[in-house]
């Protein structure tokens, strides 16, 4: 009855042994006891094994690892056991798994303890032998996505020659879960993969015997070619080709180094087999390379991958940098004490016929832009890039809407062709230039709030990265519009050409437009055609190129005759070719004439004209009339009237 119980449970396909024994609750000796093994590969009948651990009339040899005394260990609580999971209950106890030299497999257990049934004092003991050699030993943690497409490459590059050889989610099942995460891969720095051992063999349905009935099986026509480094792959046209996966090996993985770490000697990483007992000889104080040799040493800072210490950022010239940035914060410092120097003066002729609302405008402007250097020092971020797109566009629309406007006052008047005058104030010009500058603060700021700029990383021709601020559709959009506003203002300049305006102030602005524009578009074209890979510190000398031959220069051209004319002496002094030229009010930026002293009121100014034109359309009739008396003799003046012989 035992052996057809112990038979019966062989018919499982993966169970090797199963043994059965009666035991005396008495004395503990055995009374009977069967142990049947399968045939390897489950070929032949079952093998009774005869050994002298479970012989009758003797203790069972307490060395089996899948048996316990239920005297010496009450409720087999033994270290030969797992501990049962605390939301599962078994009847039985398993075993930790353990290598079978009989078998020559990976076997664990399942033992169960049967009571005493009766009066017989008898009690049972079973246990069965599954086997686990086909499953795997993965230290390397819970697989995921990338790591098995990363062992599917490798089984690729090693076994070209074997089919259908995957890692999937059958693969990952039969992975035992407690060997997860015991690798010896620094954390840190490492990432572990799993390498199996994989070996090819026939299947015994194609294979044959050797020559005279004996010797190896050999293919059915085919042939075995060992492959270096690699399992034996079988050449044939038809013979079927299995692959065995050897799991159960220590230290079957590789340790990779992650992402922002390298190895210099080791690029494809240290064989696991070698990290296992660098690790163990590090614990033993044998040896330190498992900290000293066995790493992967961090990438220089900014490189996401590296082979080496080789730098991936751009280094910055701070000193040369700083010098530019000094330079530029004069500059704008400079501004300030010019618009309070014209404060100062400003009952000057040369800065009050000038409109010196619009000349403080004008300078504060060229501080914004002045700024901009400030802004793009630093290693760039998203608040960096956004006070660089503020000073920058912000900075020109100041200033270049202050000059277009007093040119665009020049060119109304010198077109008319009435003789009335044209009346364009200050206060009218500001009421058509806040619009502007309006647009402008209101697009700046829904860009800020809505889609700021941000710092995005490029590289320079050395594949060197740094940072520089993005550009997008909102940079398209506003330098389209900012080219426009530069074609209208070089419009409107070269209707003035011809235009005579006090101290030549017109076409000095005119002068200073076109740089601005000619600036601007140049630039550009640096950057993205002569430079487009241009390191930080080259770009940065280009911004500070640019920022002061469009601001210093305007600067030069708007403000340096006025000062120097106030230096000479001469602030007071009207242009003498002006007054040659009879330059009136209508032709000065701001309205205002060849006056000595104050200026007049627009009111009494216009009533003085008009008095003006009166006396000359009387003096034209005068001599009208006078004409066509010296031509008609015979006509003669009539009694009291206003022409007589005495008058």
């Amino acid at each position: 009855l035992l052996d057809a119980l112990a038979k019966g449970l062989l018919s499982d396909a993966y169970v090797t042994s199963a043994r059965i024994l009666s035991i005396n609750v008495t004395d503990g000796l055995l009374t009977n006891s069967v142990w049947w093994n399968k045939e390897p590969g489950g070929m032949g009948a079952p093998l009774r094994i005869e050994a002298e651990g479970i012989a009758i009339g003797t203790k069972p040899d307490p060395s089996y690892p899948w048996f316990e005394d239920e005297t010496s260990s009450p409720g087999l609580r033994s270290p030969k056991f797992t501990p049962t999971p605390p939301d599962i209950s078994y009847k039985g106890w398993w075993t930790y798994p353990y290598y079978s030299c009989g078998q020559k497999k990976w076997i664990l257990s399942y033992s169960v303890a049967i009571p005493p049934m009766g009066r017989h004092g008898i009690r049972g003991f079973l246990s069965i032998d599954i086997d686990i050699s086909d499953l795997q030993v993965n230290q390397c943690n819970n697989p995921n996505r990338f790591e098995i497409l990363s062992y599917n490459q490798h089984l690729r590059q090693y076994y070209p020659f074997v089919r259908n050889l995957k890692l999937g989610e059958d693969e990952q099942m039969r992975q035992i879960e407690a060997f997860h995460g015991s690798h010896k891969c620094h954390v840190h720095s490492m990432r572990c993969e799993y390498r199996p051992v994989v070996t090819s063999v026939i299947s015994p349905a194609s294979l044959t015997v050797g020559p005279n009935g004996t010797g190896p099986l050999m293919p059915l026509g085919g042939s075995i070619v060992n492959g270096s480094g690699g399992p034996s792959v079988l050449l044939t046209g038809g013979t079927t080709l299995q692959t065995v996966v050897n799991g159960w090996t220590r230290g079957a993985y590789q340790c990779r180094c992650k992402d922002g770490f390298y190895s210099f000697r080791h690029p494809d990483g240290f064989n696991g087999s070698i990290m296992e007992v660098a690790y163990q000889e590090y614990r033993d104080n044998i040896s330190t390379y498992y900290k000293e040799v066995f790493v992967c040493v961090r990438c220089a800072p900014g490189c996401a991958t590296c082979t080496g210490p080789e730098p991936c950022l751009a280094s910055y010239n701070w000193a040369f940098r700083t010098t530019l940035l000094t330079f530029s914060v004069m500059c704008a410092g400079f501004t300030v004490v010019l618009a309070l120097y014209m404060y100062q003066h400003r009952k000057v002729k040369v800065f009050k016929v000038a409109s010196p609302i619009f000349l403080t405008i004008t300078l504060l402007g060229c501080a914004f832009m002045y700024l901009e250097m400030a802004a793009i020092f630093p290693i760039l971020d998203t608040y960096s890039c956004i006070a660089t797109k503020w000073t920058r566009h912000m900075g020109f629309c100041v200033t270049y809407t202050a000059l277009l406007m007093k040119t665009w006052r020049v060119s109304l008047t010198y077109r008319v062709k009435s003789a009335h005058k044209v009346k364009l104030t200050d206060k009218q010009l500001l009421q058509w230039m806040v619009p502007i500058l309006l647009v402008m603060f209101i697009y700046l700021g829904t860009w800020t709030l809505s889609a700021p700029p941000t710092a995005e990383r490029i590289e320079d021709q050395y594949g060197l990265i740094f940072k520089q601020c993005s550009y997008n559709w909102w940079d398209h959009s506003l330098a389209i519009g900012e080219v426009l506003f530069l074609a209208w203002g070089i419009r409107v300049c070269y209707n003035v050409r011809n235009a005579e305006s006090l101290y030549n102030e017109a076409k000095l602005i005119s002068y200073a437009i076109y740089n601005i524009a000619l600036v601007n578009t140049t630039m550009v074209a640096f950057h993205l055609f002569i430079f487009p890979q241009a390191g930080p510190d080259i770009k940065y000398l280009l911004g500070f190129i640019r920022t002061q031959l469009s601001t210093s220069v305007t600067i030069a051209l708007v403000f340096g005759p006025k000062v120097l004319r106030i230096l000479r002496g001469q602030g007071d002094q009207w242009d003498q070719r002006a007054r040659k030229r009879g330059i009136t009010a209508s032709f000065s930026l701001n309205g205002i004439g060849l006056v000595p002293e104050e200026t007049a009121d627009l009111y009494q100014e216009n009533e003085e004209l008009k008095e003006e034109i009166q006396k000359l359309a009387a003096q034209i009739e005068f001599m009208k009339i006078v004409h066509m008396e010296m031509n008609n003799r015979h006509l003669k003046p009539k009694p009291g009237g206003y022409f007589t012989m005495k008058s």
